[in-house]
């Protein structure tokens, strides 16, 4: 199962190749940003909402590698994608202890990233702020180290 994941996130760097430029985001606290303040870094953009049970499962696993890379190349984003109070969504984060940033956007099937036919949808984003591949459905911290490497060793 892990290898057909690996291939899916694999196949998606074929297909994609745009510029993540110019993408706003909207923070709990309400305070904004910009994808392109985060540029430098490999993003993991994980688009999620708090009823979504495979996005429940990939929690873990992406706290877990925000967590080995903090101070790093790599970050873990999420964007909430749904209709919730942000006291109630922060309740929720701190349930499951999530300390990564949490952005806000309205349910939605396409992004500057690209298309989000469901959720979670997952976007590696290079450094230099290109869209390399998505991941629809579940996605593990290894999956995320093994395709960066081998982006890397290209």
């Amino acid at each position: 199962m892990k290898r057909v994941l690996i291939s899916l996130l694999v196949l998606g760097a074929v297909v994609m190749n745009a510029q993540a430029i110019n993408m706003p985001l909207k923070a709990l606290d309400g305070s904004r940003a910009n994808l392109q303040d985060f540029e430098g870094k490999w993003l993991v953009v994980n688009y999620w909402a708090t009823w979504c049970g495979p996005c429940l499962e990939e929690m873990p696993e992406l706290q877990a590698f925000h967590d080995a890379n903090v101070g790093k190349n790599a970050m873990v984003i999420g964007i909430n994608s749904e209709y919730i109070g942000a006291q109630q969504l922060q309740e929720f984060l701190d349930n499951y202890f999530i300390t990564y940033p949490i952005y806000l956007s309205a349910p939605t099937q396409e992004s500057e990233l690209g298309l989000i036919p469901g959720i979670p949808t997952t976007f590696l984003v290079t450094p230099e702020g290109k869209v390399v591949a998505r991941q629809i459905g579940v996605i593990t911290g290894e999956m995320i180290e093994r395709f960066i490497q081998k982006w890397e060793a290209q």
